[in-house]
């Protein structure tokens, strides 16, 4: 199918484990990532992928809508914002952010680095 791709989170690329607070699920459309993450309750990046990306913030850059739940995102310069529902979100390399309240936050990005939430992170 030439010009024409498709995939799905059914079915997705890879699944890499945020450590016991959620998932990202990928897939790979002509040679870009698109991720698909489930952030539970008390998840944060310093505390589940710090340990597997091996940097001290999130060198990823992140262009991602927003499904479900809530998340704060506090960059190295101390911004910080909020992601809500239906919300769409850019958010560059260098930067925190944790799961707010009791519900799982569930994201598509779009920006994300290939290698986001493996050893090899950027």
């Amino acid at each position: 199918m030439a010009g024409l791709e498709s995939k799905s989170f059914d079915a997705p690329d890879d699944v890499r484990p945020f450590t016991d607070k959620g998932a990202a699920q990928v897939v790979t459309l002509a040679g870009s990532t698109v991720v698909k993450a489930r952030f539970e309750p008390g998840w944060r990046w310093s505390e589940h992928l710090r340990p597997i990306a091996g940097t001290d913030s999130c060198q990823s850059p992140h262009f991602l809508y927003v499904i479900s739940g809530r998340m704060k995102v506090e960059m190295n310069d101390g911004t910080q914002a909020e992601a809500a529902p239906n919300d769409v979100v850019r958010i560059e390399p260098g930067h925190d952010a944790w799961v707010i309240g009791d519900e799982p936050c569930i994201t598509v990005d779009f920006g994300a680095s290939p290698a986001y939430a493996t050893t090899h992170s950027a």
